[in-house]
């Protein structure tokens, strides 16, 4: 279902269950289910979508594409919405990421860190950040070398607009349970790697709506949700669905 009908009533009942499902996951994991926070992906949907999950209580959404945080914003312009920028970015995206989001989850090299940096010292903000570390060996999939972090960490220190919070993932698509799981372990032992450095990094965001109970089982403190909270998209071949 699209927002065309302007019918949103099974937002409701689709949030209920993911939330109830993500506390099912904690518990079975041994976990408390206050540890872990769902990002509502809304990429693709219209602003009267995002209106209606606000109506739930929701007011932080996971975007892939800058120019709909932007066509977003000034169909919302007022609301209290915290845009969160979960997809690859490019560096001359930066100045509306300085002006528009709360968040990126994607910084996965200097130059885009120098960009961000630049246009948030214009701006007069800071934002917080999640490095994106490539677990999968999908081509498509973006991000860090894993063997790259340490370096990567250590020469953010110097970037004082953005403030470095942890990591993210997006697990290979695969039916093998095995073979994802391994993409949130990998990360969860970088992070730990990286803690006992000295770098504060409480957050892991990883897992989406077909594999978070995995995530979940490995320590995510964040899953991104799109599909089982809004319904299903029209997404290209290419589109890496949440």
């Amino acid at each position: 279902m699209t927002d065309s009908s302007n019918d949103f009533s099974y937002l409701a009942a689709n949030w209920v269950s993911v939330r109830e499902r993500v506390d099912d996951a904690c518990r079975s994991a041994g976990r408390d289910p206050g540890e872990v926070s769902i990002l509502p992906v809304s990429k693709t949907f219209g602003p009267e979508m995002v209106r209606a999950a606000m109506a739930l209580g929701l007011h932080r959404f996971g975007e892939n594409k800058v120019q709909e945080i932007r066509s977003k914003s000034e169909a919302l312009a007022g609301e209290d919405i915290a845009w969160v920028v979960i997809g690859h970015l490019q560096t001359n995206k930066a100045k509306d990421v300085a002006r528009l989001a709360s968040e990126v989850q994607s910084l996965d090299r200097l130059e885009l860190a120098d960009a961000l940096q630049r246009r948030l010292e214009i701006e007069s903000r800071t934002i917080d950040v999640l490095i994106e570390v490539k677990t999968s060996p999908e081509e498509s999939k973006h991000g860090l070398a894993p063997d790259g972090l340490p370096a990567f960490l250590d020469a953010l220190r110097g970037y004082d607009r953005l403030r470095v919070r942890g990591l993210m993932t997006l697990a290979v698509q695969s039916e093998d349970p095995a073979a994802v799981r391994a993409c949130f372990h990998q990360l969860r032992l970088l992070r730990d790697a990286e803690q006992g450095r000295g770098h504060d990094l409480p957050r892991l965001s990883m897992g989406m709506s077909g594999d978070f109970p995995l995530a979940i089982a490995e320590g995510a403190t964040e899953i991104r949700v799109g599909t089982a909270i809004f319904g299903v998209r029209h997404v290209s071949k290419h589109t890496v669905p949440n």
